[in-house]
């Protein structure tokens, strides 16, 4: 019978408040609680499965994304052979990458080059454990820490790097290991203070919660709640630049200086596991930017938050399981979003000097993000904002119910206002790079004749 109790787990989704730790199908197939090891094998099955998974699938679509906007921006194709459009085109790579000799080089020091990559690569798949893809569809909705926890699973990737670089007895690794160590310990103060700006706002480090206030709509976000988190949601995406490694930022990557920097002397699949923890850390940090300020996995109309206030105090299982899928698009699409972004800002801005990059840190972002803290701790000891979760203790379209100073309503409509304006101009000029580029002829075709002119 111990298939039973692992059945009676399934699906280990805390679907409501007070009864939180039932389990979808324990009542219906009439079995007791599942024993521990029962319920510790069940969570890791999910984490290997579910998370590695997804963590995989991510990372190979964002890699062939990335080829194809660089290719839409430089008049090219990019992928466009294995697969529909290419689409599998990551899947060859990572074949090929698989099948390559890992070499390893003679003065290397062995065991800590072998772990280098293992380093680096547990800490991204480490917090894809805490991302609240829906109110229900996160691995531990009760860690009251869980920005906390994802900021400090994260900083412990600059060991791997530094390990990389150092083991591989090759000044040029060593020189861009030692590059992102300055760079990523320095811009991890700026990040991690335009954090505080946000969790001040909120009250919470849990992440479920955080989802949960800002589930009113649009103008619950918590990028609207003053000047203050809408000043630190730019400063957050500048350091999560530098903190991973992006473009402009990529100094420790720079070719034309380092080779490839840190894993110069990797291959095979041990490069793949830099390779991947990259492009998995930008889904990270993007979820974490739409957790803290886009409203998570919430829609602009707050049409999620209201259903799921009245599903969760029925009990209503299935409903609340179509829910969680919703929303988990919801928050999918925003983190992409942000890494398109990401990607945006790598084909358009020139790589600046390592000293422009840490005076960009210590000189500007990190007194702006200072001044910012001071500002939103003034501003919600003078001003203030609605406390408490929108369906549930107020209701977010009901100007009765908002309790704000005007002051805190007046800054909070135009703030939503210039927000909107903001999202639908840059959706506009994509879609209309998309529209007019497709008539511009593209390069690697068959060329136009040359017409001679007369002199």
């Amino acid at each position: 019978m111990s298939w039973a109790y692992a059945i009676a787990s399934f699906p280990a989704l805390p679907l409501a408040d007070g009864f939180g730790q039932t389990l979808v199908f324990k009542d219906f197939l009439g079995l007791p609680a599942a024993p521990w090891w029962a319920k510790l094998a069940w969570d890791l099955a999910i984490i290997a499965g579910v998370f590695g998974g997804m963590l995989s699938v991510i990372a190979m679509f964002c890699i062939w994304w990335e080829r194809k906007v660089a290719g839409h921006m430089q008049c090219r194709f990019g992928p466009n052979r294995v697969g529909p459009i290419g689409i599998l085109q990551s899947v060859a790579d990572g074949l090929k990458l698989m099948l390559k000799e890992d070499l390893l080089p003679r003065d290397a020091d062995k065991w800590m080059f072998r772990f280098a990559p293992y380093v680096a690569f547990t800490p991204v798949f480490a917090a894809y454990m805490v991302l609240p893809f829906g109110p229900e569809f996160v691995f531990e909705r009760r860690l009251a820490v869980g920005v906390f926890y994802i900021l400090a699973v994260l900083s412990v990737e600059i060991m791997g790097v530094i390990m990389a670089g150092w083991a591989s007895n090759n000044k040029w690794a060593i020189y861009g290991a030692m590059r992102e160590a300055c760079q990523m310990v320095s811009y991890e103060i700026p990040l991690g203070i335009s954090i505080i700006v946000a969790v001040m706002a909120a009250g919470t480090l849990n992440m479920v919660d955080l989802g949960n206030l800002q589930g009113g709509g649009i103008h619950t976000w918590l990028i609207f709640r003053n000047p203050f988190t809408f000043a630190a949601f730019f400063a957050y995406f500048v350091a999560s630049l530098a903190s991973n490694k992006r473009a402009p930022f990529d100094l420790p990557e720079s070719e034309s200086e380092l080779v490839a920097g840190f894993h110069t002397e990797y291959s095979g699949l041990r490069f793949s596991f830099f390779f991947f923890a990259e492009y998995a850390a930008m889904f990270v940090v993007g979820g974490i930017q739409a957790t803290l300020f886009l409203g998570a996995w919430n829609d602009p109309f707050g049409i999620i938050g209201y259903f799921h206030a009245k599903f969760a105090d029925n009990h209503h299982d299935i409903q609340l399981l179509v829910l969680n899928a919703v929303a988990s698009g919801i928050f999918v699409t925003k983190a992409m979003a942000i890494i398109f972004v990401q990607m945006w800002l790598r084909w358009t801005l020139p790589r600046p000097r390592i000293d422009q990059v840490l005076y960009a840190c210590v000189k500007v972002l990190l007194p702006l993000s200072c001044c910012l803290l001071l500002g939103a701790s003034l501003w919600g000891l003078l001003v203030g904002s609605r406390p408490g979760v929108p369906w549930v203790d107020y209701q977010p379209f009901s100007w009765s119910d908002w309790q704000m100073t005007p002051v805190a309503l007046a800054t909070q409509v135009i703030l939503t206002l210039i927000g909107l304006a903001g999202l639908t101009g840059i959706v506009l000029w994509v879609g209309y790079a998309a529209v007019t580029g497709r008539n511009l002829k593209q390069r690697l075709t068959d060329p136009a004749d040359i017409i001679p002119h007369a002199a």
